[in-house]
């Protein structure tokens, strides 16, 4: 199994609710995602991103299908591009 993790770090002004809606939208519409997880900050310190995403997926190669998922890449890539001010990621085995 595979855990792909991505903080977000928002524009001024973007919702990380709706931001949060969306990611969550994956479930039902991604049928690679085995377990989805969204959370938003509570603390707010500087060093903070503002939301997280965690998917578990059953294998590098669904990892690699997620990427090209056209749900995860027209629907929750184009709106987090659109609303991150910056992002980063990890990927390892569970």
């Amino acid at each position: 199994m595979i855990k792909h993790i991505v903080c977000f770090k928002l524009k001024e002004g973007e919702s990380a609710e709706k931001a949060k809606e969306v990611l969550l939208s994956m479930k039902g519409n991604v049928p690679l995602i085995r377990d989805i997880e969204v959370g938003i900050d509570v603390l707010h310190s500087e060093r903070s991103y503002d939301l997280i995403l965690s998917v578990v997926l059953d294998d590098m190669k669904a990892l690699e299908e997620y990427q090209e998922d056209e749900y995860h890449v027209n629907v929750v890539k184009k709106h987090m591009h659109a609303v991150r001010k910056s992002s980063v990621s990890i990927d390892f085995e569970i």
